[in-house]
């Protein structure tokens, strides 16, 4: 085997493994998200928790991350009304952002910058969306609700 063959052999083997990571990375975020719209009642419920995972679909989820964030937020904005706390936007806006430059990161020159505010952003939803869920598994359940 040339050194060829194996630095290709090699770069494929770290492509492959940080494929496997980045994977692994969006299964624990959308698990969040789902778990989040577990404790939305199905009557403040903008979507089903599994149309969460429509976003491991290539390319679909390019438009589908939009439709997730925005019936999200409505649905812990929803609850929270219904609960008496406050949720503030839901996650709406900075998961917007979030989409918006992930979308942003495909143009050539400026992508680069867009993948980075993507990175923060999607950190900082992450972390709002876990911390509204166990905001509402805290508190009490809404009126009528079991």
């Amino acid at each position: 085997m040339s050194d060829e063959e194996a630095f290709f052999l090699a770069l494929l083997g770290f492509g492959f493994i940080g494929f496997l990571i980045g994977l692994a990375i969006m299964v624990l975020f959308l698990l969040s998200l789902h778990k989040c719209l577990k404790e939305v009642s199905e009557a403040n419920r903008e979507m089903q928790p599994g149309l969460v995972w429509l976003n491991l679909i290539p390319l679909f989820n390019l438009v589908w991350i939009f439709i997730t964030v925005i019936k999200l937020a409505d649905s812990v904005i929803a609850e929270g009304q219904a609960r008496g706390i406050n949720v503030e936007d839901g996650g709406k806006t900075i998961g917007l952002v979030y989409a918006i430059c992930i979308i942003v990161s495909i143009i050539p020159f400026i992508g680069f910058i867009a993948a980075l505010v993507a990175l923060i952003t999607f950190i900082i939803y992450w972390v709002k969306v876990a911390g509204y869920r166990k905001m509402l598994a805290s508190a009490k359940p809404a009126v009528g609700e079991v």
